[in-house]
């Protein structure tokens, strides 16, 4: 299967250099492709080129030309090769790069469009529209969610690492109400103390073993019924604070998860939320928190796509991919409804833009999508 897929990609290649050979003048829409073809991130291209052609092939529309380019793994001089050999093709719109480290580079192809991936930065510069899950999206559906639910004393927790300064800035842009910040330490070994520091563990043990001494020494029915109770706690009192939001992902999300848990933190009580985490599966295992919560794309259209895309190619896609799907829509979208594609400001749509992950807005030069939350519930999502 991986031959065959080899050989499609070269045949997919071959197929977009060939169309170039037309009139570039002859009312086609040529949309380059910037992705990581050699290198470490190769397979993540072959993914990507995947997943422009099956959107192409719901398009349906000869007229419109991907011209596919290889960016290397973080390789600057073969990102300008590229972007200035799709120019000559006759590219007005670029779909990439993948991530926010070379938008300084792009900076100097002022009359080219690029529509990157990635989720970093939401504002649309001069020739720039990030259309990834951005940080922001998430928290303002995270926030109407706690409101909707009437939660008032929320804490958000995140890493310290490379991007805690990054969600710092976004947090305080975001303006949210009624939280506190409480930040930790990468190191499992250390994660557990701190966790139990925020939830006031120790004390609250204390407590519990105060009062079942308490209750030792009374001979009463309802003193043994509460002793019993009490035997299968591990602390007495609640927490300071009825929500709490995860910014991380992978083994350390899962380690925060366990650690609340370990400092007897009631998920039916306190609600407990995280970010996209692309649906998964594997927080299924190894997590005893029951009630959790996170925004996210549309999972119909997510797992419709992958099945498409399975059944079209034989091999799964890797879920980042289907943002270069919408990003082909939305260009030929615009394309469409503007008879060609001049400007940035052809970007500026009053209308929201449905795609596969959910709902574009372009507002106030910036891009949001509506995002939905969803519940871990018996090891299934299922839409809140």
């Amino acid at each position: 299967m991986i031959k065959l897929i080899i050989i499609f990609l070269s045949y997919i290649l071959l197929l977009f250099n060939a169309n170039l050979l037309a009139n570039e003048n002859d009312g086609k829409l040529r949309i380059g492709l910037l992705a990581p073809f050699s290198g470490e991130y190769k397979s993540l291209g072959e993914s990507l080129l995947l997943s422009t052609q099956l959107a192409l092939n719901e398009i349906d529309d000869d007229n419109v030309i991907i011209i596919p380019r290889d960016t290397g793994s973080d390789n600057k001089e073969k990102l300008n090769i590229s972007i200035k050999d799709i120019i000559k093709s006759g590219a007005k719109v670029i779909i990439g790069p993948m991530t926010s480290s070379s938008f300084s580079e792009i900076k100097k192809y002022k009359d080219t469009i690029f529509i990157s991936l990635s989720n970093r930065e939401t504002k649309i510069s001069n020739n720039l529209i990030s259309i990834g899950i951005s940080l922001e999206s998430q928290l303002e559906a995270i926030e109407k969610f706690l409101i909707k639910k009437k939660k008032k004393k929320t804490v958000i927790l995140y890493p310290k690492n490379q991007y805690e300064k990054f969600i710092d800035e976004k947090i305080k842009s975001i303006k949210l109400k009624n939280y506190k910040v409480f930040k930790y330490s990468s190191d499992p070994r250390v994660l557990t103390g701190e966790i139990e520091k925020l939830t006031n563990y120790k004390t609250r043990k204390r407590e519990l073993e105060i009062r079942k001494n308490i209750l030792k020494k009374k001979d009463d029915n309802r003193s043994k019924r509460e002793l019993k109770n009490l035997e299968r706690l591990f602390t007495l009192g609640s927490v300071d604070f009825d929500s709490v939001i995860i910014i991380d992902f992978g083994n350390s999300l899962k380690s925060v998860l366990s650690s609340l848990i370990y400092s007897d933190v009631d998920d039916s009580a306190v609600l407990i939320l995280t970010v996209n985490q692309w649906f998964d599966e594997s927080i299924f295992r190894e997590n005893l928190v029951k009630n959790l919560y996170f925004p996210s794309v549309n999972l119909e259209q997510f797992k419709k796509y992958n099945e498409n895309y399975v059944k079209s190619f034989g091999v799964k896609p890797d879920e980042i991919t289907i943002l270069a799907y919408d990003a082909l829509g939305l260009i030929y979208y615009v394309w469409k409804k503007n008879s060609g594609i001049t400007t940035i400001n052809n970007f500026f749509i009053k209308e929201k833009i449905k795609g596969k992950i959910g709902t574009f807005n372009f507002k106030n030069k910036k891009v949001s999508q509506e995002l939905k939350i969803y519940k871990l519930d018996n090891n299934k999502f299922k839409e809140y």
